[in-house]
């Protein structure tokens, strides 16, 4: 194994919500003390992070004087300044107070997302004064419990509306700075609007500034649904709309878990990493993940570290998986390469006069095999070291 300890170059961040979570659940109190802003930035320097990121709620205290949320703010900023730590990614809470109980931008009252919208521009001002290039938008309260209670049509187009206001605003401001959307498919609302990455890049190419709009992934939300992260990621790669990443791990069909990366999924997590190193990613890789509840004091912190850890060890495994001279082989004869290969390249009259004047056997075709079990064995073989 090469060097597996974190460094600035890798872009490891992790969320003010993050490793400093209460381990408050929906039938338990919080079963750890809170990390003061400070405390956390140095922390994440002190365990080899680039990044954090946060709600705005996490860092100022909602509904406080001005005066005090600018002093919470001036706080972060000079742990920032001492740390060298970077806000990779900054977003809005607008699922927590009981207003946003029917939703933020897709409330049925008019008011309330009128004041959702507000908040989030009030957040992209300090966002950008923090240098945070991309923000994302969870729309956690964005959704039904009753098919009865919302149009769809009319949902989808409330939400279109606040993205482009807001994505106007960025522009008239001049912010450097990119939107991502994080997909989610229920919890906290039974179903909730764009549920899957699919459903998110189908709703980006309606948006008035569509180059600006992205996705933010998660590993549990698609993983909650039974589908497979991995193959959602290539599909946000190959679309060129991979902004920003949160990984974390999860059990299929369960709740919302949030779980260290790496700790459940490991050969889906192995593929993950594999793509993101092969492919060139250059975004942070997030975590937006938490301690177990019944983890205290430096538990919190190996947490953190276990993250960085596991995607460093399965970066050097992808890469050693890569340059097995077995693997190589086993891929050509499975005609891993050959799906490169273009299948008919553009139409024309000739190309397709060609095509059908070809013979084919399906007899033939139909025997051969792929290799796909050697290969996966290669796979295993290789996660656990044989």
């Amino acid at each position: 194994m090469s060097d597996l300890e974190p460094k600035p170059e890798h872009k490891f961040a992790f969320g003010l919500w993050t490793i400093g979570h209460s381990g408050r659940d929906p039938f338990g109190e919080a079963t750890r003390p809170p990390i003061d802003s400070l405390d956390f930035i140095r922390g994440l320097a002190e365990i080899g992070a680039w990044g954090v990121s946060f709600h705005d709620d996490d860092l100022m205290t909602f509904g406080a004087p001005e005066k005090q949320r600018r002093e919470e703010l001036d706080r972060f900023k000079k742990g920032l300044e001492e740390t060298g730590i970077v806000c990779s990614m900054a977003t809005t809470n607008l699922f927590w107070h009981p207003m946003f109980k029917d939703g933020a931008f897709t409330s049925n009252d008019r008011n309330v997302r009128r004041l959702a919208i507000q908040k989030t521009l009030r957040n992209l001002d300090v966002a950008a004064e923090l240098g945070a290039p991309t923000y994302v938008f969870w729309g956690g309260r964005e959704g039904v419990e009753s098919a009865a209670s919302k149009e769809p049509a009319d949902a989808l187009s409330r939400y279109k509306e606040a993205l482009d206001f807001l994505c106007g605003y960025v522009k008239d401001k001049g912010y450097n700075i990119r939107f991502a959307i994080e997909p989610k498919p229920n919890e906290p609302r039974g179903d909730t609007f764009l549920p899957t990455i699919g459903h998110a890049m189908s709703f980006i190419n309606q948006l008035e500034h569509s180059e600006m709009v992205g996705l933010n992934p998660e590993v549990a939300h698609e993983t909650m649904a039974g589908l497979s992260f991995y193959q959602g990621v290539a599909q946000a790669i190959w679309q060129d709309k991979l902004f920003h990443i949160d990984l974390n791990d999860q059990k299929i069909g369960r709740y919302d878990q949030d779980f260290r990366f790496g700790s459940e999924g490991i050969k889906d997590d192995f593929f993950l990493v594999r793509l993101l190193e092969s492919t060139g990613y250059s975004g942070p890789k997030h975590f937006d993940c938490r301690p177990y509840r019944n983890e205290l004091g430096a538990g919190i912190w190996e947490f953190a570290r276990g993250c960085m850890r596991t995607y460093l060890v399965l970066a050097e495994k992808a890469r050693e998986f890569d340059n097995d001279p077995r693997v190589k082989e086993a891929q050509a004869f499975a005609g891993v390469t050959e799906l490169a290969v273009p299948t008919v390249g553009s139409y024309s009259r000739e190309a397709s006069d060609r095509l059908l004047a070809e013979q084919f056997d399906p007899e033939q075709l139909a025997q051969r095999s792929y290799g796909n079990e050697a290969l996966d064995q290669l796979v295993i073989d290789r996660i656990l070291g044989v």
